[in-house]
């Protein structure tokens, strides 16, 4: 069992999913964890599944240097307006949310309910293969994998709060206005 870098406030009512040393390049899975990160579990899916299909787009904000721009980052009226459709991170993070879910099921939580509340991508070591190049020379030909791990928790539903039942408070001066107000008014008449 791997160890999460945070807990759960109510472990009995949140499920875990990790995966490590995934094939992924890391940057861009930060980026679109970042992206999700506090979205409920339903809408989340489906938003992973229309930047695999190239509809919306993950908007970069850390790792965006020589990237280009994109109208569909105004939906999200941040900072930015680089964005970017990383299809196999996106992807990963489905498998990894669908994992999550089926363990959601198991422990028999509402799946209609859960948010993510916890997700995290870190830097896997680094694997190495080589190129070849003119004259002879060898250059470094690198993979940067990462390690992701999520947190889904069972948020209560908003619950409208009850009208008050007894008359609202008034302040003791907008008391001595008010009947200031009134002598006034009553000595025109």
């Amino acid at each position: 069992m791997t160890r999460y870098s945070a807990e759960a406030e109510n472990a009995a009512r949140s499920c875990k999913t990790s995966g490590s040393d995934i094939r992924v390049h890391f940057k861009n899975t930060r980026e679109t964890a970042n992206a999700i990160k506090g979205m409920h579990l339903n809408k989340a899916v489906p938003y992973l599944k229309a930047v695999v299909e190239g509809n919306r787009c993950i908007p970069f904000t850390r790792f965006d240097g020589s990237m280009g721009r994109t109208g569909q980052t105004k939906e999200f009226k941040s900072t930015t307006s680089k964005g970017r459709w990383p299809k196999k991170s996106c992807q990963t993070i489905l498998s990894l949310l669908k994992n999550a879910e089926s363990n959601a099921e198991v422990k028999g939580l509402d799946v209609d309910a859960l948010v993510i509340d916890h997700i995290q991508v870190n830097a896997a070591a680094k694997q190495r293969r080589r190129t070849y190049r003119a004259h002879g020379r060898i250059n470094p030909y690198m993979a940067s994998p990462c390690h992701v791990e999520i947190i889904l928790s069972e948020k209560d539903m908003a619950v409208p709060r009850a009208a008050e039942s007894g008359a609202k408070k008034v302040s003791q001066k907008k008391l001595k206005k008010q009947k200031m107000m009134a002598a006034q008014q009553g000595g025109f008449e």
